[in-house]
């Protein structure tokens, strides 16, 4: 800090560093104490995310402001929502919305564009001074230039009036987010010519045609030559032209840009929003339980950003069809943590099956359907562990009205039939979805570029549903803070004996499958027409799918790590073809077997693939310890320990009773399953996880590892596969 002050005093950069710390509560917590939220602000609903500099733009999120300066005087210019500045240009990814803004720094915009600006064109401006306060509302532009040294708090936040505005920014799509900061230049020809046919207009205004002038509009996502240096003979600025007539900043007129085919489930989450997809609905699920008083304001947020109302309408259809009693008003929204719809009822727990699309919902189903079955035919410990199906189908439009078909994994529905997902080599008493029908629709997407949509066209209104006997008690992602050593450890020692009975059960053998007569050494086309080669002699019969689509995967893995973005550093990217084997089989360390069949030194197993803190369930119980991690029969403590309801938690003994969706089933490599329990879970904690290796008591290779590390290759080894 010292350094970076006597920088301040004796640079002359025009675009100086500048400082802005949004976690200094955390680094810092006595400086919180140095100052209050003003009373006007009070009011947050959200914790503050974090804002983008100080050159143009919007905060993020659709949030509001306020700035307080302790010492210094900063130079505030401002737009109203819609009225994009000269030289700034907004760009929105039509994939997923991705927001990014082109702007010059703060100083350059002063020197070298306002002084173009006619009267009419120029920003609201201020001065501020120490001690004084700045509010921005929702969606406003603004750009702040430092006059000298200065030190200012500032906080972002959500209240009940830009409440609808910050959800329809979390919406899916990327039409309402141009509009929402670049009001009508967003919006190409046919967009405006539906405005006009909408909207009264003064024909007799002598900008009314630039309404209909395509040069005067920006492109979202594809950059062009900005149209806004140009004026009119009036002085007024093409861009003003244009947010005179008709830009509303009211959430009815921008909410008629949503995008109402794309659904917060299953499209792509855009990278600049301030949360995660996760955290969007764990936030709107808080405060419709906690915040009652605010249930018809976050229901109309939840609408925005959820669909809610579409997905209630599912769940009273599903309801009505089963006989189920109709949902409460706490029931109505669907809980935070899963990726899809899921809702918590008094005796059962629905999921409307939608993430990925139709295909990838059906296959997630069907999988899951397919363990049940197999779990239902053996003599397993995990049956006790596992919630029970009370029914399963399918829900989808029929020329308007919502119709429900009954399916237990087995054939194929002929609504689902119509839709082509499928070969036509199939059984009436086959799992069509099921793991090895999956597995192969991993592979195929496995050669697809990202956010490649699904060809599943005219499916979009038909979802799966499972209904399932609801656990009494909490998910461990609720309880994780107030439970004791022991009781972690008894989870531990849980989880351990539930996932050894997870990976001992039999799975489906391919050579019973419906996919069983596909040649799996024929090549298959990518999405870009290039043919891919994959060695295939060798290979066990159990792992010859995997490997294709690892091999399919490895095509484009630079790709894939780029668009993944933060946090992987680009000079790991870079090297990431060297770290993975040329040959992919190597990975199953191979043999022949005695009687001449090909084996691999892993074994292949089912894969839960998703055993995280969110579904682990645990119950309260009144002994004083539940001995073993065996919580078949524990003694409950109350049976009202639902979501929402921290009354006494911390009081209360914990034992582990359930594991929860098995939607993300999958067969494979068993170290798939240990490393999300030892990063979320156990958070990277040794000694809980040496405990869990007590209990699972299972091998991850077969092969004695220190003939591998001795002599063998480096991709043998099982550290190497962890990584």
């Amino acid at each position: 800090m010292k350094d970076y002050v006597s920088y301040m005093y004796l640079q002359h950069d025009e675009d100086p560093l500048y400082i802005f710390d949004d976690k200094f509560g955390e680094t810092a917590p006595s400086l919180l104490k140095d100052y209050n939220v003003p009373h006007l602000f009070q009011e947050d609903l959200f914790e503050a995310p974090e804002r983008s500099g100080a050159s143009w733009h919007v905060d993020p999120a659709l949030t509001s402001a306020w700035n307080t300066l302790l010492c210094g005087r900063k130079r505030w210019a401002l737009y109203p929502p819609g009225r994009v500045p000269l030289g700034v240009t907004v760009h929105v990814n039509e994939d997923d919305g991705d927001v990014t803004i082109d702007t010059p720094s703060s100083l350059q915009w002063w020197l070298d564009f306002y002084p173009l600006l006619a009267d009419e064109d120029k920003p609201i401006e201020c001065t501020q001074l120490p001690g004084e306060t700045i509010f921005v509302p929702s969606g406003w532009w603004h750009c702040v230039l430092n006059l000298e040294p200065t030190v200012a708090v500032t906080q972002n936040f959500v209240n009940s009036k830009n409440f609808e505005y910050v959800c329809l920014d979390m919406a899916p799509g990327y039409r309402h987010k141009g509009v929402c900061r670049a009001g009508l230049l967003a919006l190409d020809d046919s967009s405006l010519e539906d405005l006009k046919m909408n909207m009264d207009y003064d024909k007799d205004d002598l900008s009314y045609a630039d309404l209909t002038r395509k040069e005067k509009r920006i492109r979202v996502q594809e950059p062009i030559a900005d149209p806004r240096y140009t004026t009119t003979a009036n002085g007024v600025s093409k861009s003003y032209d244009l947010w005179k007539q008709g830009f509303s900043y009211d959430i009815k007129f921008l909410a008629m840009y949503l995008d109402k085919e794309r659904n917060h489930y299953s499209s792509p989450w855009s990278s600049s929003n301030s949360i995660g997809p996760r955290e969007m609905r764990e936030w709107l699920s808080k405060l419709w339980v906690g915040r009652p008083e605010l249930r018809e304001l976050v229901w109309k947020g939840a609408c925005i950003a959820l669909q809610a109302d579409k997905w209630l309408d599912c769940l009273e259809e599903i309801c009505a069809f089963h006989n189920f009693p109709s949902p409460t008003a706490d029931e109505k929204l669907p809980v935070g943590t899963g990726s899809n719809p899921v809702y918590l009822l008094a005796d059962c727990a629905i999921k409307i099956l939608v993430e990925g699309g139709l295909e990838a919902a059906m296959y997630a189903l069907g999988t899951e359907l397919e363990f049940y079955s197999v779990l239902s035919k053996v003599n397993s410990p995990l049956k006790n562990h596992v919630p029970e199906v009370l029914a399963s189908g399918i829900i989808y439009l029929d020329n308007g009205a919502l119709k429900i078909v009954p399916w237990d994994g087995k054939g194929v529905p002929i609504v689902i039939g119509n839709c082509n997902l499928i070969l036509e080599n199939w059984k009436e008493d086959d799992f069509v979805f099921g793991v090895w029908g999956k597995k192969h629709f991993e592979c195929r997407q496995a050669g697809m570029p990202m956010n490649e949509p699904i060809n599943s066209a005219g499916c979009t209104s038909i979802w799966p549903f499972i209904i399932t006997r609801r656990c009494k008690g909490k998910i461990f992602a609720q309880l994780r803070d107030m439970l004791s050593w022991e009781e972690m450890l008894n989870l531990t020692s849980f989880l351990g004996e539930q996932l050894r009975n997870l990976h001992l059960l039999p799975y489906p053998s391919s050579k019973n499958s419906s996919f069983s007569d596909i040649e799996l050494k024929v090549k298959l086309p990518f999405a870009d027409g290039y043919m891919e080669d994959i060695p295939t002699p060798e290979i066990p019969e159990e792992w010859k799918v995997f490997i294709r689509t690892l091999c399919r995967r490895k095509m484009n893995i630079t790709n894939r790590l780029e668009n993944w973005g933060d946090p992987i550093p680009r000079t790991l990217i870079e090297k990431v073809d060297d770290y993975i084997p040329d040959d992919l089989t190597k990975l199953l360390n191979t043999f022949q077997a005695e009687n001449g069949t090909n084996k691999s030194c892993k074994p292949c197993s089912w894969i839960h693939s998703d055993i995280m803190d969110d579904n682990v369930h645990m119950e309260p119980y009144r002994i004083s310890t539940c001995s073993g991690g065996n919580a078949s029969d524990p003694c409950l403590a109350d049976n009202d320990c639902t979501v929402g309801n921290d009354h006494g938690d911390a009081d209360k003994s914990w034992c582990p009773s359930h594991i929860l969706d098995f939607s993300n089933l999958s067969s494979g490599d068993r170290i798939y399953d240990v490393i999300p329990i030892y990063l979320d879970i156990f958070r990277g904690d040794s000694s809980l996880f040496k405990q869990f290796l007590e209990s699972y008591r299972l091998p991850f290779l077969t092969r004695n590892q220190e003939e591998v590390i001795d002599g063998g290759d480096r991709f043998e080894r099982l550290s190497y596969h962890a990584m």
